[in-house]
């Protein structure tokens, strides 16, 4: 039976091989491939995508599993034998229900409505997009189908990014923490609003290129082992434990995008680059969810990032980087700046006390969209209509409202429920962080990551997918997923930064 395991083995490489090929290859279209090399990339994608999903549902791949079957009841349940076979077992039995002809279309399709969705936020054309995105819901609906019956029509797509996760309980969660947010968001409405005029002047953008360099360097990014470039969306990509790559995107009068953006990003990064090396060229070499991927780039970009300790560390080194912009303005000033709570049409850019507004409503989009609730034609009303009644403003433009995300010009329906529980996890981990490193403010006053960093690969990154999300929360936390440690740290940060 080792021959058999290691067979296994060999054939999981080589679709983990595949699968990194695929996302260099969506990676190059965002950052480098010209804009002519869509089609020619859509077929690229349509047949690596085609041929991966053969490897994954081969009937040789089916046999070795029911092979080893009789075995995991007789290895220990946590070792990386029995976690590999599970793993691959769920996969497998998920992508067998998928025909390869979907899966080639699919990847067609989203190539070409990546480009389309580019172009009409670029010229604020929804129209232009529409016929990409009707077709993107019909096949996902039609994914759904593959897997029914189900308790909801999202839940096999919530599945995909969340494992084990359904969609009534994300709703649950929600319901129980939207009120609290409203709540503390009015307190701090009615407060007078903080000045941050000084964080809208012309910031040099090699400048704040170099300075967010500087900070992911503190903590721990290593540059021979990832690289960061420039893309409209930000996002990472992994293609393996030594190579995982980061976007940012700047801009001259909003210095903190690419600030908080790069800060998000590492955050990600830092994970991937953490996962056991053992793990390389094996589906335990993921990360456990996307939830899980969201906690680590938001405890580092908000957690970290826009803690008062950070910013007694390198807010005088940001004043020598822009001395004719923030040389008169105080830490406090400058502190209470970045953390201003002010609803705003764009979600990367959200302050944390407002940001899962934005995930909530996306939410409820996508569900009525996939039970046919709501039309794509009626998408940017519904949206703008939502805003309006989640964050009491209302986008004067597609470009700013529904066409400001990328996900789902790619397929990635299912997804966004992901960024809110992230926020919610990466508070349930901070509290245990606290307990674990007593001095941990003081460590990063002083520019001193990495404990922090250790215990986040210990506890978190090496584990890579061995455990599903909530097993893998219970286990460091102690509990599943639980939005109180989050309401806790957002009532005592803004009311101390408001004097509520």
């Amino acid at each position: 039976m080792e021959d058999k395991f290691a067979e296994l083995e060999d054939r999981l490489a080589e679709i983990t091989d595949l699968s990194q090929v695929s996302a260099l290859l969506g990676w190059d279209q965002q950052t480098y491939m010209p804009p002519a090399g869509v089609e020619g990339r859509g077929n690229h994608m349509a047949t690596i995508d085609r041929i991966l999903h053969l490897k994954r549902t081969s009937d040789e791949l089916g046999q070795l599993l029911a092979d080893l079957a009789p075995l995991v009841n007789e290895w220990p349940p946590d070792s990386v034998k029995t976690r590999l076979v599970k793993v691959t077992k769920r996969e497998f039995e998920k992508r067998t229900k998928v025909p390869v002809e979907w899966v080639e279309e699919f990847a067609r399709l989203t190539t070409l409505a990546e480009q389309a969705w580019e172009k009409a936020r670029a010229e604020d054309k929804f129209a232009n997009f529409q016929p990409y995105l009707e077709r993107i819901v019909d096949m996902k609906r039609s994914y759904a189908g593959f897997f029914a019956p189900y308790e909801h029509v999202y839940d096999p797509l919530l599945d995909d990014f969340e494992p084990g996760t359904k969609t009534m309980e994300v709703k649950a969660i929600f319901e129980a923490l939207r009120p609290q947010q409203v709540a503390l968001i009015r307190e701090i409405l009615a407060c007078p609003p903080i000045d941050d005029s000084f964080l809208h002047q012309h910031f040099d953008e090699q400048k704040q290129w170099d300075f967010g360099v500087q900070v992911i360097t503190k903590f721990g990014f290593p540059w021979d082992r990832g690289r960061q470039d420039k893309s409209p969306h930000p996002f990472t990509s992994s293609f393996g434990v030594n190579d995982v790559r980061i976007t940012t995107r700047l801009y001259p009068d909003h210095m903190e995008s690419a600030l908080f953006g790069t800060m998000h990003e590492a955050g990600h990064g830092l994970y991937d680059l953490g996962i056991h090396p053992a793990f390389a060229r094996s589906l335990l070499g993921d990360a456990s969810s996307l939830a899980i991927h969201e906690s680590q780039s938001r405890m580092w970009e908000n957690l970290v990032g826009r803690s008062r300790p950070f910013w007694k560390h390198f807010y005088p080194k940001l004043q020598e980087t822009f001395p004719a912009q923030l040389g008169n303005v105080s830490l406090e000033s400058f502190y209470k700046a970045v953390n201003k709570v002010q609803p705003s049409l764009i979600r990367v850019e959200a302050d944390e006390a407002t940001y899962n507004l934005h995930i909530m409503l996306r939410l409820g989009l996508e569900i009525s969209l996939l039970e046919g609730s709501l039309l794509v034609s009626d998408l940017p009303e519904a949206w703008n209509s939502g805003m309006e009644e989640y964050l009491g403003i209302r986008p004067h433009n597609d470009t700013l409202g529904v066409l400001q995300d990328i996900h789902w010009s790619v397929g990635l329906m299912g997804y966004f429920s992901t960024y809110a529980l992230g926020n919610l996890i990466s508070l349930q981990l901070w509290e245990r962080i606290r307990q674990d490193i007593p001095d941990l403010d003081e460590q990063i006053e002083a520019g001193e990551f990495r404990p922090l960093l250790e215990w986040l690969h210990e506890n978190i990154h090496q584990h890579g997918s061995m455990f599903e999300p909530q097993e893998l929360i219970a286990r460091v936390t102690g509990s599943r997923i639980n939005p109180d440690p989050y309401v806790r740290y957002l009532t005592e940060k803004y009311r101390e930064i408001y004097g509520i």
